[in-house]
């Protein structure tokens, strides 16, 4: 390879190599990327010396070295982690074992797959720059393999026109080939490994960890005004059963329309849901009927037809103000009161205290109310553990914890109490993007509340983490920590300017999530409608592709003609010194090149013999061998002019 390719597509497939492979150092083995790291340096050291070339053996010895590493690191050899782990080391060897110019074109086919193998992971604007310019010096290589002289500005400009000429071809397929819904990647070991969020189940801890993370769970777009922070409350995963220490979903009944007349005020918006790999899904309570493909639970969750495993959009009414359950069922409402048969005696006591004089349901939920506002209880991120009786460790002894610790002890005392209660797990917040107007929701606004049923109401939503830290619905979760408890970054103060640019990111991002990976099977459909082709299937697009690409292909073709002809100065000088020639009599043949042209010229000229013979040399040394510099067409171009024929 290096006596063919010389330094320059060297050094060119080393920035190949470096642009493809370091994209991946978050999420391949720490290990991996070091091993990828000294096998790309060990390359460029080599480049610099004549002919230096490591031993096949060796490196037969470091890719089974390699392999066994990434077999013992994943388990397996199958799947998406260990098979993009082993391209990028593939790739790095062999660029060690390149010894000629095919070499080099299997080098690059490699960086190709591996970029692909960015988007397995994620499909951000930034890893479709990453790609780009991956792909822009793998082209580059194979335009320094065939021309080595050229400067590396030129190989960048020719490159670049390149895939500026592939991107309408690329946008054709976009829009026209068959849309297939679903994640990129799908082997089921390790598809959705990644994917993270609330659960349903609920512990404590479980939430607190969610807290620290800026990553957005939903984005939602609102018709109208938004709802006033005190309505955000975005419910996810009702939890009926408990064991003594974690909270679980009851399996709730379907329908195909919510178990409740929708009436009130209603907020109409539009939400994007990011991938979670469960069936259940985001909306401010209660939400109105008509949802296509989605199931209504009896605990009023919205569920989808199969796990979220991509990125959903859907538009959703809500109405806050709905009254739900007041007509509940006997078994859901003992769901709803059935405790485990030992632990926490100090909150069995309490609720006894509350059901002092037979009290209405009513009242016994205001005495725990003012239990709980004059408890003197702090929120933090980071409580005590409890270990054993976590609910009275939590009333009594610490009093200090998340919304998972007050919802789930509040909850717990309902019940002791005799009146029906259960967790809702969801967010509650969110946050206006002054860029685009979204309103978005993040991991930090993961939140635990309760629901209680009373025989006139129904049930109601009550939130005992606002009666001890109201500022965590009216400013968000960092106004009502105390000092020193942790936060994500852009929470802390002195970021501004910081979170301008997330705000500005995260807009951009929106819209390629909309416009781009939103660009489902329906939106296709419904674009080919507006196009005036109905119905359009398989057949039909590969009817319109074939004949948007031929169409594409004549314009590049007649483009690349013209610009050739009209253009290139080196041709024009070139046309001008026959256009010469032709007055006299001697016009050049359409199969004549320029050596045997010159020697017919000589024989009819021999006083301009010396000459004519040096115009055909260079013109055939800068257009088929070295393209040289501008100055050098200028040269030719002056003597050209200069040329008395005689």
């Amino acid at each position: 390879m290096r006596a063919e390719a010389h330094g320059t597509a060297e050094r060119w497939l080393l920035a190949t190599g470096l642009l493809t492979v370091m994209p991946h150092a978050l999420h391949l083995p720490a290990w991996l990327i070091a091993a990828c790291a000294v096998l790309l340096a060990t390359y460029g050291w080599l480049g610099r010396q004549p002919h230096a070339q490591p031993p096949r053996v060796l490196l037969l010895l470091v890719a089974a070295g390699i392999a066994a590493g990434i077999r013992l690191h994943y388990e397996h050899l199958f799947g998406k982690d260990p098979g993009v782990a082993l391209l990028a080391a593939l790739l790095c060897l062999k660029l060690l074992e390149g010894r000629g110019a095919r070499d080099v074109r299997v080098a690059v086919l490699l960086a190709f797959f591996l970029q692909l193998g960015l988007f397995f992971y994620n499909q951000t604007p930034a890893v479709a720059a990453l790609a780009l310019a991956g792909t822009l010096a793998a082209t580059a290589t194979l335009l320094a393999l065939h021309r080595p002289r050229a400067p590396v500005r030129e190989h960048l400009r020719t490159a670049a026109l390149l895939l500026a000429q592939a991107a309408p071809f690329m946008l054709v397929l976009f829009v026209l080939f068959p849309r297939v819904q679903g994640p990129l990647w799908g082997l089921p070991a390790d598809a959705h490994s990644a994917v993270s969020g609330l659960t349903d189940t609920m512990s404590p801890g479980s939430i607190s960890e969610l807290s620290l993370s800026d990553d957005i769970a939903f984005r939602a777009e609102f018709a109208g005004p938004p709802p006033p922070p005190a309505q955000r409350y975005w419910r996810g995963p009702v939890l009926t059963e408990f064991d003594g220490r974690t909270w679980h979903l009851l399996r709730p009944t379907f329908d195909t329309a919510p178990a409740y007349r929708p009436d009130g005020p209603v907020y109409e918006y539009r939400l994007t849901l990011e991938p979670h790999n469960r069936r259940w899904l985001l909306a401010l309570d209660y939400a109105d009927a008509g949802l296509g493909g989605v199931r209504y639970a009896s605990d009023f969750q919205l569920f989808a037809e199969r796990p979220v495993r991509s990125r959903a959009r859907f538009t959703v009414r809500s109405r806050p103000q709905a009254a739900v359950g007041l007509a509940e069922s006997e078994a859901v409402l003992a769901a709803a009161t059935r405790l485990p048969a030992q632990g926490n005696p100090r909150t069995h006591a309490l609720a006894g205290e509350l059901a002092t004089g037979n009290p209405s349901p009513q009242q016994v939920l205001q005495r725990a109310l003012d239990h709980f506002r004059g408890g003197a209880y702090t929120y933090t991120l980071s409580p005590p553990l409890l270990e054993t009786d976590p609910i009275d460790g939590f009333l009594f002894d610490t009093r200090e914890g998340f919304c998972e610790h007050f919802a789930g002890s509040f909850v717990f005392l309902m019940r002791a109490a005799g009146v029906p209660a259960r967790v809702v797990t969801g967010y509650q917040g969110g946050e206006i993007n002054p860029v685009d107007g979204a309103m978005v929701v993040r991991q930090s606004n993961a939140h635990a509340w309760a629901e209680v049923w009373l025989p006139s109401e129904g049930w109601r939503r009550i939130d005992p983490t606002a009666e001890a830290a109201p500022m965590r619905i009216e400013s968000g979760l960092s106004a009502s920590l105390r000092e020193g408890d942790p936060r994500p970054l852009l929470m802390r103060s002195g970021f501004s300017w910081l979170r301008q640019f997330r705000h500005r990111w995260e807009a951009l991002a929106n819209d390629w999530n909309q416009w781009v990976l939103g660009y489902n099977p329906d939106r296709q459909r419904d674009l080919l409608e507006r196009l005036g082709f109905a119905d359009a299937d398989w057949r039909m697009l590969t009817m319109l592709m074939s004949a948007a690409a031929s169409v594409l292909a004549a314009a590049l073709f007649g483009w690349a003609f013209i610009r050739r002809r009209h253009a290139d100065p080196l041709d024009r000088a070139w046309q001008t010194f026959c256009a010469k020639t032709a007055r006299r009599g001697l016009a050049r043949q359409p199969w004549e090149g320029p050596a045997d042209f010159a020697r017919r010229l000589a024989a009819a000229f021999p006083a301009q013999a010396a000459e004519l013979g040096r115009i055909a040399h260079d013109y055939a040394q800068l257009r088929y061998r070295s393209p040289g510099t501008p100055a050098d067409v200028r040269a030719l171009s002056q003597r050209i002019r200069r040329l008395t024929l005689s």
